[in-house]
Parts: C-alpha cells; sequence; structure tokens
C-alpha cells in the first residue's frame, strides 16, 4: 500500500504539504514526494557507472575521464528530471521542500552543482544517508527526515498564526475567532485564510423536530454535549439528532464551498498555544473588514421581526433564514 506510519509526520504534516524527495545512488535514482501519510513515487531511472579502473598507465587516465564524464551526465540528468518534477510551471517549486538522499558521495554532488536549479537548491530542508536506492531508500529517506519535515510546518504556522496575530493587534477588522462569527464570515464569503486547530474538540449535530421536519445546526463542545437544553428547541421540545460529525473533518470536506483556504495548526508554538487558548482554536483572516457587533445586532432585530410575522419561511434582509447559515 501507498500509506507509511510515522507518527509525526502524520500528526504535523496536513495533506497539503507535499514535500520531494531525490534518492540517487550509483545504480539510479528515484524521485517521489511524500503528502500527509501518502507517498507516491513519480519517476525513476536506472544507470550504468563504470566502476573504477584497476589498471595504470595512459588506459586508466583515459578511463578515469570516462567516467567523471558519465557521472557529470548522470548528475545532469538527475538535475534536469528534478525541474520537470518539482518546478513543472517553470515558475515555482510544486512541493514546500526538498530532501536528498542516497549514498555514497551523489547528494552532495547534486546540491554543490550548478546544474541543480537554484529554485529547489533553496528549499532542501535535510540530506540523508540511506543504505538502498529505489524504493527502500525513499522509505528511509522518509523516516530519517521526519524531524526536519516537521520543522518546516511548525515555521509556516507560525508565520500564519503571527499574520493572524497582526490583524487583531492591529484592529484591522479582517480577522474573526470563535465558532460562531467564524461560520458567519464563511457563510458572507469573507474568509481567506481558515485557520483550525488540529485537534479542535466541537461536534456538529444537525437536529431535527420529527412532528415539523425543522433541522438547525448546533456546534457544541463536549461540556455542551452535556447539557439536554442543547438538544431541545425554544419551546423545550427534544430534538431528534440527524447528524454527527467532528467539526473538524466537516470543515476538511466543506471549506472550498466558501472559497478560502484552510490551514491546520497545532498548539506546538507559542503562536498556537494562544490561538487554542485565545481564540478558540479556530479563526479566520479576512479579505474585508467585516463588523460582528452590528451584523449580530441586524440578526436580531430580523429575528423579532420573525417573531412579529405568521411567516417563519421568511428570509430576512440580510439573506439569513432565520438565524441559520447553513452550517
Amino acid at each position: 500500500d501507498n500509506k507509511f506510519h510515522t507518527e509525526d509526520l502524520n500528526e504535523l504534516l496536513m495533506d497539503d504539504e507535499a514535500f520531494g524527495f531525490i534518492i540517487m545512488d550509483g545504480n539510479g535514482s528515484l524521485y517521489g514526494t511524500v503528502q500527509g501519510s501518502n507517498r507516491e513515487v513519480l519517476h525513476k531511472f536506472s544507470v550504468d557507472l563504470p566502476k573504477k579502473h584497476g589498471r595504470g598507465g595512459q588506459s586508466a587516465l583515459r578511463f578515469a575521464r570516462l567516467r567523471l564524464e558519465k557521472r557529470h551526465n548522470y548528475v545532469r540528468k538527475v538535475a534536469e528530471m528534478a525541474t520537470q518534477l518539482f518546478v513543472p510551471d517553470g515558475q515555482k517549486p510544486n512541493v514546500q521542500g526538498i530532501v536528498l538522499a542516497g549514498s555514497a558521495d551523489f547528494k552532495s554532488e547534486l546540491m554543490r552543482s550548478d546544474l541543480f536549479d537554484q529554485r529547489l537548491a533553496k528549499i532542501v530542508v535535510k540530506m540523508v544517508d540511506v543504505s538502498y536506492g529505489g524504493l527502500n531508500g525513499f522509505n528511509q529517506a522518509i523516516e530519517l527526515s521526519a524531524d526536519s519535515l516537521s520543522q518546516v510546518k511548525l515555521m509556516k504556522e507560525k508565520k500564519l498564526l503571527q499574520k493572524y496575530m497582526d490583524e487583531i493587534s492591529q484592529d484591522t477588522g479582517k480577522y474573526c475567532f470563535m465558532v460562531d462569527d467564524t461560520l458567519k464570515a464563511l457563510d458572507l464569503g469573507a474568509v481567506e485564510d481558515l485557520i483550525v486547530w488540529d485537534n479542535l474538540d466541537i461536534q456538529r449535530y444537525v437536529l431535527r423536530n420529527s412532528s415539523t421536519g425543522e433541522e438547525r445546526v448546533v456546534h457544541l463542545n463536549p461540556s455542551q454535549e452535556q447539557d439536554a437544553a442543547n438538544f431541545k428547541d425554544e419551546n423545550g421540545v427534544e430534538l431528534d439528532i440527524g447528524e454527527k460529525e467532528p467539526m473538524v473533518e466537516w470543515m476538511a470536506n466543506n471549506y472550498k464551498n466558501f472559497g478560502c483556504n484552510l490551514e491546520f495548526v497545532t498548539d506546538r508554538s507559542s503562536e498556537g498555544t494562544q490561538f487554542v487558548k485565545g481564540f478558540g482554536g479556530i479563526g479566520g483572516i479576512l479579505r474585508w473588514k467585516v463588523d460582528f457587533a452590528e451584523l449580530n445586532s441586524f440578526e436580531e432585530a430580523a429575528l423579532l421581526d420573525d417573531g412579529d410575522d405568521d411567516d417563519d419561511e421568511e428570509v430576512d434582509d440580510y439573506g439569513f433564514d432565520d438565524g441559520d447559515y447553513g452550517f
């Protein structure tokens, strides 16, 4: 199967984090990617390099030149193929980082070579010695580079959260936090970057009134799940549970519908801890300023209007159906 089980990677690398691997030795090269817990072999080829010559004299010199020439051509081919696979659009790498692995000195030779694309050289995060070439070498390189790949992920995470904190400290209004405001911002299409703690312990429930067929969506943390009142309507009628799903999973499956990027973060950095403890572990960087206090007052007024109106199905002026945002 194409799964491997390295816990550090499974915990820290999200599905959008792809890393490129180049495994090279005297028998050939393999190119692969690792994304989350999935690994993929992109390409591999064999090479037949001359062994070191034992005889002396002029033939030995000619042989040495031939050997160096073939080795140089091999490094050239490895470098050119790396550019084709990891910079396919000719603009920027399609991976977050590169791991060079192999036996002997081939990987170091590639790294030093002017033939190696500088756009890739800049994102080499680790060089590792492996005992094998090919697929076995690929698997070994994944295990040996897990810590380095985790650090790359963590640095990207810290940078994103610092950008988020800057929006808050500068009071730009282009941010949201906590479940309710984040869902409202998503519904408005205002979220550019949706940020979610990967261990967010909130369940999404679809509750249904068996008599009227009316449905509502609620998001509950573990303590709220213990309160029976959260499973009743405003008249005290007990509601049936139609669906239950972790909010993290629902976000992962639906974020594209709201035209935003989804970034999962951990609490392993100081920024991550602050995001979880201070902002509820969910929030976003917005495309434009949203005044949530004003939005909430509009909704409250709309709900009061609905209460005076016999038609409960009426949609208010702001496009919200009785305070339900469709989540």
